[in-house]
């Protein structure tokens, strides 16, 4: 049996990028353990640890050998190898000479296609200590690390610089030099708590070491649930409850190695600025956790996670309290003047702003929008004057000093603006929703009027980046098409708003003219938006088959398409899905072969088989009311229907020669088989469904 030891490995650097810690952890570990996979090294667990100044990988038992393994090289046949006498050819001696060795040393196989000289050789397993050193350097090296630095006089990279590498294998140092660093078994604790060597003599007590000597919480996930458990309890005291956004968390998380939660005030008076300013400051400039009452009511308190257990927490408490203080008045200062004139009084402003050079200034914008925001609104059934009095306000609240200070206010400190200047409190809403959805899983526009305005600032952007040919390439995507895109889609979808998404983006296209320079600009737009109809099904458990099926029609009302879409994924379920969708398949391609004009009528007096006839009566029997609840958008009922054809279908393919010699027949027969296509192309192309293949 192979032994098997513990091996530990920590980098230790300068901070890392707090953002990047967990992605770094994460692809460190996954490439460590590929490597030992490709080294056939067998092991068990795998853990890993990191904090801001170390990145380590613990693997439980892992093989201190590999496995010795046979090499096996096929040379030329022995038809090829060997003359009439016996005499070994040119092929065979190449071939012996290129595995080191004699003819006479080779070996024979036997295969089904004939005999051939094979070479095999026993290689004894490298060991793990030989092995490491190199696994450890590729891993590194294949860290997704945009840009890395030089540090000292050497020439090695990395992310931070590296001051110490720890490798051990059961009890031993792994000899090796990693990132100019000799490997040891000296690591070292917090900053300020424990800066001196902490030897490490085994694997297992890693953690447990830095824990207890060096005040180091390695393990990230138990820090981020220390940290979370702290503002918990900590917001308790103070009658509240702490707002834990997951993206700080695990930032703050990153950003220390022994956590301890400290409670801090601002005065009241600051609460008179809207509360997203002052969270928005608390979380995205100090780290801090907001404290908010059940009710949702921001307190004047905040939640800061120390990097140190201070013998004096009241000097670090007092020391946050001072820092936040002036950007708090600076909030204040910006939300006092920006009152002091109305939105509307902005307006005249965006026609100095460029939107984008061949799309016109933001002014340009807001009149188009408002002109499409209307025209969905009188779709909708939404107020159309509000519709276009939020348009015409959309873009003003960029103009606004909190705004250009705090950039991920924009929408909302214009629902605030709104408010004040006596708006109606749709149109105040709509500012805000106008953004929504920012992210996947973002809530989306409750209003009709903030749905209005939402599309119609997404449609339009679409429409002008796509008509001058600036489409997302790639990575690329500066103007946030696939989000505004699939913005659109869940807007419409989710709200049941059954809009013709092609003839709107046809309306926002006639907005542009004399600015587009690409012919296909519909057409374009058209097909990148419903191209991310992929991805949000499969988010929904939806087969990538069943939404081809359905956007091979190319609906452009996506209301009805996504009812398509889960009228489909119902059928593929039903026992008759899979010789139906192949009979779909077979059908087309019958008549893709055709060159005949068969006749749109279907002949009952040339219906000769029984099977023929049996799926003509069917379809006459269940034609019209399938044609009635396709008309009415009942796609799940009509395929329910449908499928009671699967016995004539199959009979008629059993029993029924279609390409009949006598043309009359033949004709016929296509014209019935193009009629049931046409009854199950009204939902979708069944054909390409998976089970059809």
């Amino acid at each position: 049996m192979v032994e098997q030891l513990d091996f530990l490995v920590e980098i230790g650097t300068e901070e890392l990028p707090p953002r990047a810690l967990p992605k770094l952890s994460d692809a460190l570990t996954a490439s460590i353990v590929a490597g030992l996979a490709d080294a056939q090294l067998g092991h068990l667990e795998v853990e890993h640890y990191a904090s801001p100044r170390r990145l380590a990988v613990l693997v439980h038992s892992l093989d201190v050998q590999q496995p010795d393994r046979v090499i096996e090289k096929r040379g030329p046949a022995l038809i090829a190898a060997f003359d009439a006498s016996g005499k070994p050819t040119k092929a065979a001696q190449g071939f012996a000479k290129s595995c080191g060795v004699t003819v006479k040393e080779l070996g024979r196989i036997e295969t089904e296609k004939g005999a051939w000289l094979v070479f095999r050789k026993q290689e004894t397993g490298q060991t793990a200590a030989s092995l490491l050193p190199g696994i450890i350097e590729t891993s590194l090296q294949n860290l997704p690390i945009p840009k890395r630095m030089r540090w000292g006089a050497g020439e090695e990279q990395f992310v931070r610089p590296v001051h110490w590498l720890l490798m051990l294998l059961g009890d031993a140092v792994l000899p090796g030099r990693v990132l100019g660093v000799e490997a040891g078994n000296v690591t070292y604790g917090h900053r300020f708590h424990h800066p001196e060597e902490l030897t490490i003599y085994d694997p297992k007590d890693y953690a447990r070491l830095l824990e207890t000597r060096g005040r180091v919480l390695a393990n990230f996930s138990r820090r981020r649930e220390l940290i979370r458990a702290q503002v918990i309890d900590t917001a308790q005291e103070l009658g509240g409850e702490a707002i834990i956004d997951v993206d700080l968390l695990d930032e703050v998380t990153a950003l220390v190695e022994w956590p301890v939660a400290l409670a801090g005030r601002f005065e009241e008076k600051f609460l008179e600025v809207p509360h997203e300013a002052l969270i928005s400051t608390m979380e995205g400039h100090q780290k801090y956790f907001a404290v908010v009452t059940p009710e949702g009511r921001l307190l004047p308190h905040f939640i800061t996670i120390a990097n140190i257990e201070s013998t004096d927490p009241a000097k670090v408490i007092e020391g946050n309290e001072r820092v936040i203080r002036p950007r708090f008045a600076d909030a204040a200062f910006f939300w006092e003047q920006d009152r002091k004139q109305p939105l509307e009084s902005r307006v005249a402003s965006l026609k100095e702003i460029v939107f984008q050079q061949k799309l016109g200034t933001l002014y340009d914008k807001t009149l188009r929008i408002k002109a499409l925001a209307q025209d969905i609104a009188a779709s909708i059934g939404a107020d159309v004057e509000q519709a276009g009095r939020a348009a015409y306000l959309s873009k003003c609240d960029l103009m606004t000093a909190m705004v250009y200070e705090f950039p991920e206010l924009q929408g909302t400190a214009g629902r605030y603006y709104a408010e004040h200047d006596g708006e109606p409190g749709d149109v105040a809403v709509a500012l805000e929703e106008q953004y929504l959805p920012r992210q996947a899983g973002d809530s989306l526009p409750r209003t009709t009027v903030g749905q209005s305005l939402a599309l119609a600032d997404k449609i339009d952007t679409l429409v002008g980046i796509f008509g001058i040919g600036q489409k997302p390439s790639g990575t690329k995507d500066p103007f946030a098409l696939r989000r505004a895109a699939l913005g659109v889609l869940r807007i419409m979808i989710e709200a049941d708003l059954d809009l013709d998404l092609k003839a709107l983006l046809v309306f926002a296209e006639n907005q542009l003219q004399g600015r587009l320079n690409q012919d296909d600009t519909v057409t374009a737009c058209f097909d990148y938006v419903l191209e991310r109809l992929r991805s949000y099904y499969q988010d929904q458990g939806v087969s990538v088959d069943v939404v081809d099926a359905v956007l091979a029609l190319m609906p452009s009302r996506p209301v009805d398409l996504d009812r398509r879409v889960k009228a489909v994924a119902a059928f593929k379920q039903l026992p008759a899905a899979e010789a139906l969708a192949a009979a779909n398949k077979r059908i087309g391609n019958i008549l893709k072969k055709t060159e005949a004009n068969f006749p749109a009528t279907i002949d009952a007096a040339l219906l000769l088989e029984p099977a023929e006839q049996a799926l003509y009566q069917a379809l006459e029997s269940l034609g019209a009311e399938v044609s009635v609840a396709f008309d009415q958008g009942e796609y799940h009922a009509a395929l329910q229907q449908l499928a009671t054809l699967r016995e004539s279908v199959d009979r008629f393919f059993d029993e029924v020669m279609v390409m009949a010699e006598d043309a009359a027949l033949q004709q016929n027969r296509l014209a019935l088989l193009s009629h049931l296509q046409a009854l199950f192309l009204r939902v979708a192309d069944l054909s390409r469904l998976q089970s059809a293949v």
